[in-house]
């Protein structure tokens, strides 16, 4: 499967094409230098690419089909994989090798999102059972492995992706309740119930968000097709955008051009909205 780098603030020409994986891509993020791109792919691998060569410089197996990738902030050298296992895995990129595993009584690791500095990270899994609270999202000592907190979001609904602010000690989770909530990243990470971000519908779609670079506006797309922007501060819609006839799977905002937007959907079709 292909993996893409385009020129989304100028030109919007696809500058690199790369078919390093069997399967599908289901993520991919940059290394904090912008020269490397690690993907994970339902071929079980995860991989790390120069973008400028297109050299692949690591590539390792999993045993699952990979649904998410983290870079360990301090260590951008270290990156998580989750996916369709009860585990999550980090990988060392110069050995190649398994550092560290997590386990949990899950069948699946749909997000993960390492908390400022590093040290802890939270996972969202699969699980939506009656006495499964204590697994929906859980908070990780990165180091030790151990978990910090199970019991951080008491509701009955998946998570399909995690964001963290910029700015503040806080991240949010895209519930498929249709709604996003705020949580705080410091221990013991309680939940916000007066600031909820609602007005979008999720409905199964692993629909992502994002801050911006400020953090003062959330945005997220919608099954219906639809980009939300929110206030962070008091939760209410700044505005709605009609981005797609299909489910927009992602929205990202530019990390220096303020007004710039990325968005995608669930048919492949990727946009830049000014």
């Amino acid at each position: 499967m292909q993996q893409e780098i385009w020129d989304g603030a100028e030109s919007g020409q696809c500058l690199q094409v790369y078919s390093s994986h069997s399967g599908a891509v289901r993520d991919a993020c940059w290394s904090p230098c912008g020269r490397r791109l690690l993907t994970g792919s339902f071929d079980n691998t995860a991989m790390v690419t120069d973008v400028e060569t297109g050299q692949q410089i690591v590539k390792v197996g999993n045993q699952f089909k990979v649904m998410c990738l983290a870079v360990q902030p301090d260590n951008p050298e270290v990156f998580l994989c989750g996916g369709y296992s009860a585990e999550v895995k980090a990988w060392d990129a110069r050995t190649c090798k398994v550092e560290r595993v997590y386990r949990a009584r899950i069948q699946q690791t749909l997000a993960i999102l390492f908390l400022t500095g590093g040290r802890e990270f939270v996972t969202s899994s699969d699980s939506v059972s009656r006495d499964s609270a204590e697994r929906t999202l859980i908070a990780w000592d990165f180091q030790t492995t151990a978990k910090v907190s199970n019991q951080i979001y008491h509701e009955r609904y998946t998570c399909p992706s995690l964001a963290l602010h910029p700015q503040q000690d806080s991240f949010v989770a895209q519930s498929n309740g249709n709604y996003m909530a705020l949580f705080s990243a410091q221990r013991p990470y309680r939940m916000n119930k007066r600031r909820r971000y609602e007005g979008h519908k999720v409905e199964g779609y692993a629909v992502r968000c994002g801050f911006s670079p400020d953090g003062s506006i959330l945005a997220t797309g919608s099954s219906t097709g639809s980009v939300h922007f929110y206030d962070q501060q008091s939760a209410r819609t700044l505005h709605t955008l009609l981005a797609h006839q299909q489910a927009c799977m992602c929205v990202s905002l530019h990390p220096v051009l303020p007004a710039v937007v990325a968005t995608c959907d669930w048919g492949g079709e990727l946009r830049i909205w000014q």
